[in-house]
């Protein structure tokens, strides 16, 4: 209840948000919409488990022990529970529906494994404690669980917490790294250096003759340093080091000290919620994950009911789905079985492209007992039209239209959007012989568009199927001739020219002959 109204931006100091009336009427409520939700899953075919605690942690279990492919959310303490692969956001009306991230991703580009990733949680706030540590961000928490294996990240942290701050190693290094040898020879005071040139030595014997770090040919002494010049003698390298060495140390007591002034630090129960390998209660064979088919009259009845829609707007947004599970079922077992028990396959009409997206557009040809006529009755005509053509009051707008497969009802004949795999797997015959006619027609085409002349070139190149649409001036520069650009070009020539017959001429141009295109082109410049 406090992460909710921290995140909403309610003041729950001044808001009476904490009433037990309020929040028991509040809670019953979300039961209620709950279980309206596992009851529509139902009715889907979709199996429905319920989480112990947090629905990601379930998730991410069922991911880790391989029982589903990703989890889809956008909560990132998915990869906490122990998730591999989750799916922050689905776009469908997109060339890329998936917003995906794995953790192999994870551990190859930042070094940081599960562990490290609950330190960070437990350094910068999580879900459960959205403090965290004062004064750390997640720039000094990556660099500090970076100093550590995931075997050891746990202990360290309880020993800082406790107030004991580990012996510093030189310098923060990321998990894997050598440390750095302790046993080195001390540093020698560091010598005398040259104004004029940097260099180790006095400037008086650099007039004499350059030293070794300049090595000019000729004896004129040494060259004068540049601007922002750095020595890089073993000295002076030696005194970088040292530098650098110090402040790392005392970033490293200061890190240290903030953590060991957080009480109970890290949290237990957090790490054992994180860590727990049982989020849900399982038979003894494991989860229960089978797929159902949906029951579709008890699906139109609920939907009715709760969203007030009419069963023909119910019926037409179900049968894309419908055709999607016929196609698989007829993929895995081939049978004479009916599309909706009313629709039978009858060929593939054309490709279509949606979102860089090949689809085929399917024909369905209602069976019916009298082949030689599709006439039916005016009952069941009405109750056809009532199916699938009506969707209601409520409009369908273009991004629902374009996102998903589209239905043309004509009389006894069904056209849906497939995708072209499932239609091979259902059909492989008939997808088969519909790829060697699209081969056939394509080569005619390409026959027929040979160009016949020199000027007829380019127009033969844009007659070609393109797979993305073209824009109006795309369209009309590609297929405008170069013989009509040059004529228009002598056009204008002739009717910018001085002379008594301009009128004649002009009229003369906008004969027949010229194109719509030109002639339009022309009169408006």
């Amino acid at each position: 209840m406090v992460r909710f109204f921290r995140f909403s931006g309610i003041d729950t100091s001044t808001s009476n948000v904490t009433e037990e009336g309020v929040s028991k009427e509040r809670n019953s409520a979300f039961k209620r919409c709950v279980n309206d939700c596992m009851e529509l899953l139902e009715l889907l075919g979709m199996p429905v488990l319920k989480a112990n605690g947090e629905a990601e942690a379930l998730c991410a279990q069922l991911n880790r022990d391989g029982h589903v492919d990703a989890c889809i959310t956008a909560d990132s303490d998915a990869f906490l529970f122990g998730a591999t692969c989750v799916i922050k956001s689905l776009r469908p009306n997109s060339k890329e529906p998936f917003e995906c991230y794995n953790m192999s991703d994870i551990e190859a580009g930042l070094g940081l494994k599960r562990k490290h990733l609950i330190a960070v949680s437990l350094l910068v706030g999580n879900d459960h404690d959205l403090n965290g540590v004062q004064g750390i961000g997640l720039d000094k928490a990556l660099r500090l669980v970076r100093g550590f294996s995931e075997d050891e990240i746990f202990d360290k942290l309880y020993e800082i917490g406790k107030g004991h701050v580990p012996l510093f190693q030189g310098e923060i290094r990321c998990a894997g790294d050598a440390i750095p040898c302790s046993d080195e020879s001390s540093p020698k005071a560091k010598q005398s250096h040259c104004s004029f040139c940097g260099h180790p030595g006095s400037k008086k014997a650099h007039f004499k003759s350059c030293c070794e770090y300049c090595m000019t040919d000729s004896n004129d002494g040494c060259l004068k340093k540049s601007q922002g010049f750095k020595c890089n003698c073993s000295s002076c390298d030696k005194v970088r080091k040292d530098k650098d060495k110090k402040k790392h140390e005392n970033w490293w007591i200061n890190v240290c000290n903030l953590i060991s002034k957080e009480t109970k630090f890290p949290n237990d129960e957090i790490i054992e919620m994180y860590m727990c390998n049982n989020h849900g209660e399982f038979t003894e064979e494991g989860p229960l994950l089978e797929w159902g088919d949906p029951k579709t009259d008890l699906l139109v009845d609920f939907l009715a009911y709760h969203q007030s829609w009419k069963p023909s707007y119910i019926r037409q947004r179900m049968l894309p789905m419908l055709s999607t599970l016929y196609l698989r079922e007829l993929a895995r077992n081939p049978n004479k079985t009916l599309l909706v028990g009313q629709y039978e396959f009858h060929s593939i009409q054309r490709v279509k492209i949606r979102y860089g997206h090949q689809y085929y557009e399917v024909k369905w040809k209602k069976a019916i007992s009298n082949e030689l006529s599709c006439a039916v009755p005016v009952e069941q005509s009405n109750m056809l039209e009532e199916e699938f053509i009506e969707v209601g009051d409520e409009p369908i707008g273009l991004l629902d239209e374009s996102i998903e497969p589209q239905i043309h009802v004509d009389g006894c004949w069904i056209l849906t959007d497939e995708n072209p795999e499932l239609v091979h797997s259902a059909f492989p015959e008939e997808a088969l012989k519909f790829r060697q006619e699209k081969e056939l027609k394509d080569m005619k085409r390409r026959k027929t568009s040979t160009p016949r002349s020199e000027g007829s070139f380019e127009m033969s190149e844009s007659s070609k199927p393109q797979g993305v649409q073209l824009s109006i001036t795309e369209f009309y520069r590609t297929t405008k001739t170069p013989s009509q650009a040059k004529l228009g070009k002598d056009l204008v020539k002739q009717s910018s020219s001085p002379g008594v017959g301009s009128s004649k001429q002009k009229r003369k141009v906008s004969g027949s002959k010229l194109s719509k295109a030109v002639r339009r082109r022309l009169l408006f410049g």
